[in-house]
């Protein structure tokens, strides 16, 4: 492991590799906050990806990336003259020590679950924070993550379930619910025999209110799923990565199994492939 010196010494390097990038290269002087956001987006879904699959060699390296964009980010606002990463560093220390005064100040020292509900209420008192209690989960989040936080933010209020089993109530209330307006979309929809797609400028007015109606109760349905695994302890993110995951080793085996025997899956029945599928799940995949 590094020395505090020597962290501090690195962390000098890319401040300089970046002061040489922005006066010297012409693509990385070219960009912008703007040109900058979706390739970051990018680099947090890969460090994710490092994460989730415990490789620490990939995770250092997508760490490194993530930091690269704070510092690109920095450099660019310094050169207009409006902060600079120290004042990004401030800000982050501040606001530490302002939300643990249980370790920073007099208070005494509580439990996790007490910081954790104070925390929610600390940001809303900040200088210039968030003033409302969602309002600091960004609506360009994944509506996965974006259920889960503002569930989570609710609950350090108080919003919460008395015991985590009363949850299935709901759950199976908003699946009955969902039923019903699958039922109603059905009817009015006119070709049974036809797969359902979204309303067009032809379809009734009743379909086109059937179909937004189950939209909206499938919606509530997943919500109330997020929130039955927050309350069990359970990461819907990552849970439904884990399934995207497994299914695409098995239907990738599929798919090969199939090349390999030179057919076709158009040409397959489901029969055929499921006995495909069930080999794949018994190899593990």
């Amino acid at each position: 492991m590094h020395t505090r010196e020597e962290k501090l010494e690195r962390f000098g390097r890319l401040l300089d590799i970046m002061d040489k990038l922005r006066a010297e290269c012409p693509w990385n002087a070219a960009q912008t906050i703007d040109t900058l956001r979706p390739m970051t987006v990018e680099e947090v879904y890969e460090l994710s990806d490092a994460v989730l699959k415990k490789d620490e060699e990939d995770l250092k390296k997508e760490l490194g990336d993530v930091m690269l964009h704070i510092v690109f980010y920095s450099k660019i606002a310094q050169e207009q003259g409006r902060y600079d990463v120290g004042d990004v560093l401030d800000k982050v220390c501040e606001k530490m020590v302002f939300r643990h005064p249980h370790v920073f100040s007099d208070t005494k020292a509580c439990d996790a679950k007490t910081v954790s509900e104070n925390w929610e209420m600390m940001k809303t008192k900040e200088k210039g924070g968030n003033k409302r209690i969602l309002s600091g989960v960004p609506e360009s989040m994944p509506s996965v993550l974006k259920a889960f936080a503002m569930q989570d933010k609710a609950r350090g209020v108080g919003f919460d379930w008395e015991e985590k089993e009363q949850v299935w109530d709901k759950v199976k209330e908003e699946i009955g619910e969902f039923q019903v307006e699958l039922g109603t979309m059905d009817r009015h929809q006119g070709h049974a025999d036809v797969a359902v797609c979204a309303p067009s400028e032809d379809s009734s007015e009743e379909f086109r209110k059937a179909y937004y109606d189950a939209e909206e109760e499938l919606g509530d349905v997943m919500f109330s799923l997020i929130n039955a695994a927050r309350l069990y302890g359970l990461n819907p993110d990552t849970a439904l990565n884990r399934a995207c995951d497994k299914f695409r080793r098995r239907f990738t085996y599929l798919e090969e199994q199939t090349i390999r025997k030179d057919r076709n899956l158009h040409d397959m029945t489901l029969g055929e492939m499921d006995a495909i599928w069930e080999e794949a799940k018994s190899k593990g995949l």
